[in-house]
């Protein structure tokens, strides 16, 4: 004799931990890229320093290439944007994804414990 007043406890832990692991994972990827970003920015800045025709080295996909700091920086600037870009979109992403999550926690009454 189930009655169909809403989803069972089983399918609301289910769910809050299916947000939790979401929220998780993009806050992860976000710590990679800003990660990345401070990377960018700090050899943006160590090599604008260098004369333009000076040689230098830019690591694509496991292959050592020389070039010159005029050729690599422009590159790297638009890296740096692209990466600026996608950590906007998933701070974006990650603040709905939350906002959803607290909504789902007091529609059903949801309080996570503390470990």
């Amino acid at each position: 004799m189930s009655t169909k007043s809403g989803p069972s406890e089983q399918e609301l832990r289910l769910k809050a931990n299916q947000f939790s692991s979401e929220l998780k994972q993009l806050a992860g990827k976000i710590g990679e890229l800003e990660s990345e970003l401070n990377e960018h920015h700090l050899v943006i800045e160590t090599i604008s320093k260098v004369p333009k025709e000076r040689k230098c080295f830019r690591l694509v996909n496991g292959v050592l290439i020389e070039r010159t700091v005029n050729e690599v920086l422009p590159a790297l600037k638009t890296n740096e944007e692209g990466i600026k870009s996608t950590i906007k979109q998933l701070t974006e992403q990650y603040q709905k994804r939350d906002k959803e999550f607290v909504d789902f926690q007091q529609k059903n009454h949801i309080r996570i414990a503390s470990s």
